[in-house]
């Protein structure tokens, strides 16, 4: 079996990232968007460049969304804790980890890795449990990151907290009520964040092994952000005090 990215961004950019193994790219006449780019790529790792119908494409994928350029590559594989704690030693940063527990929407998923990615973060971990498989959707609303940033899977997120604590890094678990606010908070470490599922937030158990619990101020009438939005906030608050404390 093969995976499924389309858009010509997400395309551009498996074809790029040297990761999994493109297989075959297929193209409609009316793709304009980035199509020479996307052709040379693929022509350029001997890929093979298949015409199909719009429609063909629209059944394939299930949506009209693909732009005419839909890319056939080898399955996602995980990143193993291991070699994501590896990963980080060898590169002589700080720890910057996202920990994601009951993330089901593939288009928050995505929004995430992208964040992810762009604010420097050295791996994601999810829950294998009650979290949104790695689709074609998440791939493209991700817009390409998921090419870029390792992606783990555990059963115990407890236990990964616990590993990562052992490690000297410091888990904060992004949280409502009494919850210390994250502007007022140190976060230029070794750390890493951990975001709650869409509806119920934090389980109560991955609370209590997290160091500290941490809020975004909310000064309108509704009570709480997308998860999506509350991880980049989060996220690039990160960024912006390690910058801070670089200058």
């Amino acid at each position: 079996m093969a995976d499924l990215i389309y858009g010509a961004h997400p395309v551009l950019e498996a074809l790029r990232a040297g990761g999994r193994a493109p297989l075959e790219l297929l193209i409609t006449a009316e793709a304009r968007t980035r199509r020479e780019e996307v052709v040379s790529a693929a022509q350029s790792q001997g890929v093979p460049v298949r015409s199909k119908r719009r429609e063909d494409l629209d059944r394939l994928v299930g949506n009209a969304h693909h732009q005419g350029l839909v890319l056939r590559i080898e399955p996602f594989k995980f990143t193993q804790l291991d070699d994501l704690l590896l990963r980080w030693r060898a590169s002589g940063q700080r720890a910057f980890f996202l920990i994601l527990d009951g993330i089901t929407d593939p288009h928050n998923l995505g929004a995430i890795l992208r964040s992810a990615d762009a604010a420097g973060c050295h791996g994601v971990i999810v829950a294998k449990d009650r979290s949104c498989p790695v689709t074609a959707v998440v791939d493209k609303v991700s817009a390409g990151a998921l090419e870029h940033i390792p992606l783990c899977q555990e059963t115990n997120l407890s236990r990964v907290v616990e590993k990562l604590k052992a490690q000297g890094v410091w888990v904060y678990g992004l949280a409502g009520e009494g919850a210390q606010p994250i502007y007022g908070s140190v976060l230029d470490g070794d750390l890493a964040l951990v975001l709650g599922s869409e509806g119920k937030g934090l389980r109560q158990k991955l609370r209590e092994h997290c160091d500290l619990l941490l809020s975004i101020p909310m000064a309108g009438g509704v009570s709480s952000l997308n998860a999506s939005v509350a991880a980049g906030v989060s996220l690039f608050e990160v960024v912006r005090q390690r910058q801070k404390s670089c200058n």
